[in-house]
């Protein structure tokens, strides 16, 4: 038989608050998280922002089976997220570690670990680069770490599929929760700032230099950040059966690959358009029945075009009428965090009818096709029903990903 599978447990650490709450109530608000850079010195680069988590995180509070200092940024944020998590889910040890499992998203797995290497390797320094380094280093290594953190024994994935990894992590639990080859998953990605990361956005002259503002005529790139999401899923009946509070349904979802460029969508939106169809399909969903869509929404004017495109093609008629925003706007781009931290806010825009907005919006590309006429939640969050939300995620490397939430019901 084949289960439904459901979210009771949500952790973030994003630029804007860490934990549910705080995050839930800064993007409601319209709070950024934008500030000069202070990992490493920008003053060669044209600009300065980005979106870091807080200073006050402190991963000794969340690592506490491993040595927080022997895992790097990227793991300490994810095991953050999965504490946090199950400790909104109400889930102690009673479940057994053997049938729990982890799927973790990430574009850059442990950066922080190659700037290393780099640095010691101009410094003539490689001598001193230590066996750590390729324990701390490889992507699947976040995974693993979660796991072992928790002492979870089951299922262990680490996608690395860019800005689209946390959906294609959540793809990948729901999946093995609804065949029944798991009961319990953590489901979500994680990334953390760095130098690699951030030069090369700027090279590519995507970073905006003061806001970023998704949709808006005016925009001009992204922000640069970090975090980590990770969801509680499991099966429903299993939810019921200890009282749990239940967030949302994961109802479907759909992948697709742009096979075009590495960088550049599809000038078509193609890939994008499939995943949005191959969603509602699993979910046996029409267009006009989603209550809202968290848009990918970097800022660029490539991604805006390109996805305003592809959401016009999908939803057709229903396109002026359904709300879709984007929280980049306020916690910045944290790559292969970033689908998980908006799976996140669909589930609790799903689970209290609030729709978070699009921060710092003026007025909409005038361009034909552009985003003229659509709903992006200007500035100001606000009361909606919503019964189903779909999660937008478009990469480097053509990958897309949505994933469509339902309000749960008997």
């Amino acid at each position: 038989m084949v289960r439904r599978v459901v979210i009771t447990g949500l952790g973030v650490v994003t630029p804007v608050g860490v934990g549910r709450g705080p995050f839930w109530e800064a993007i409601l608000s319209g709070r950024h998280g934008f500030a000069p850079v202070r990992s490493f010195d920008t003053s060669a680069l044209p600009v300065h922002l980005g979106a870091e988590v807080g200073e006050d995180f402190r991963p000794e509070e969340h690592v506490r089976t491993l040595d927080p200092g022997e895992v790097g940024r990227a793991s300490q944020l994810a095991i953050a997220a999965a504490r946090l998590a199950l400790e909104d889910a109400g889930i102690g040890a009673e479940l057994p570690p053997d049938r729990c499992g982890v799927a973790m998203g990430t574009t850059s797995g442990e950066p922080l670990e190659v700037e290393r290497f780099d640095d010691l390797v101009v410094g003539d320094g490689l001598a001193r680069l230590g066996p750590e380094f390729i324990r701390r280093y490889p992507c699947h290594v976040i995974a693993g770490h979660v796991a072992a953190e928790l002492g979870f024994g089951g299922p262990n994935a680490m996608i690395p599929t860019a800005c689209a990894a946390g959906n294609y992590a959540i793809a990948r639990a729901h999946d093995l929760l609804r065949l029944g080859r798991a009961d319990l998953m953590l489901a979500g990605g994680a990334d953390a700032f760095s130098r690699i990361t951030y030069h090369g956005f700027a090279r590519l002259g995507a970073i905006a230099p003061e806001l970023c503002r998704p949709f808006d005529r005016d925009r001009r790139g992204m922000i640069p950040g970090e975090g980590a999401a990770v969801l509680v899923l499991e099966p429903r009946d299993a939810a019921l059966a200890r009282g749990a509070r239940i967030y949302a349904e994961v109802a479907g979802y759909g992948l697709s690959c742009d096979a075009h460029h590495m960088t550049a969508a599809h000038p078509e939106g193609r890939g994008a358009a499939r995943a949005m169809t191959r969603a509602l399909e699993d979910a046996g969903v029409a267009p006009e029945e989603v209550s809202y869509v968290s848009a990918h929404g970097t800022g660029t004017p490539t991604n805006d075009r390109l996805e305003v495109l592809a959401f016009r093609r999908v939803f057709g008629e229903a396109a002026p009428r359904v709300p879709i925003s984007s929280i980049k706007s306020m916690i910045g781009h944290t790559m292969g965090a970033a689908s998980a931290i908006e799976a996140a806010a669909c589930a609790l825009a799903v689970h209290t009818d609030r729709i978070p907005p699009t921060a710092h919006f003026a007025a909409p590309d005038p361009e034909p096709d552009g985003a003229a006429g659509l709903d992006f939640v200007p500035n100001e969050a606000r009361d909606h029903p919503v019964a189903v939300a779909m999660n937008n995620a478009y990469a480097f490397g053509g990958n897309n990903a949505s994933v469509l939430f339902r309000k749960h019901a008997a």
